[in-house]
């Protein structure tokens, strides 16, 4: 069973985020949950770069950023230029705190939410498959609405992906 979502399960019968109960708390608790899973994101989102995109896209971190509704949110986007071109949204992997939020939680850009329950290093490198899933779900969902033409690796042959999942 996922670790992260036994503590969404427990958080929400404590009334808790990990350490944190004010809204304040919980907040810091975000902004170092989004910094333990930067490396994390990015090496996803260079994963699906290089089996995808054939190294053709680039990825981007927004940081930590405040919602008009008050929230909190934080983003790292995967974009090409057949995507650009296409006018779909980036493969994206979203963590995002908002305002009516008991905590934070992850999705993608094409993909619902899942539980932002990061408190280590350690808890954000277990969301590996998690992010691999929310990245993949984008990229099937970008094809979906446009076209397999999205993804370089599609009109290339006898491409072989280039990383292979440990």
């Amino acid at each position: 069973m996922n670790e992260a979502l036994l503590r969404h399960f427990s958080d929400l019968r404590d009334g808790t985020h990990g350490p944190a109960v004010s809204r304040e708390e919980k907040e810091r608790v975000f902004i170092t949950a989004v910094q333990y899973l930067d490396p994390v994101a990015r090496a996803v989102l260079d994963e699906a770069n290089a089996d995808l995109l054939l190294g053709t896209g680039d990825v981007v971190a927004s940081g930590v950023t405040r919602s008009q509704e008050g929230g909190l949110n934080a983003m790292w986007s995967l974009t090409w230029r057949e995507q650009r071109q296409s006018g779909v949204q980036p493969i994206a992997i979203v963590a995002h705190y908002g305002m009516d939020f008991h905590h934070p939680h992850l999705r993608g850009n094409t993909v619902g939410d899942w539980p932002l329950n990061v408190f280590t290093e350690t808890d954000a490198e277990a969301q590996i498959n998690t992010l691999r899933t929310i990245a993949a779900g984008d990229a099937h969902n970008l094809v979906f609405q446009d076209t397999y033409r999205l993804m370089p690796a599609t009109t290339k042959h006898h491409h072989q992906p280039a990383h292979k999942p440990a």
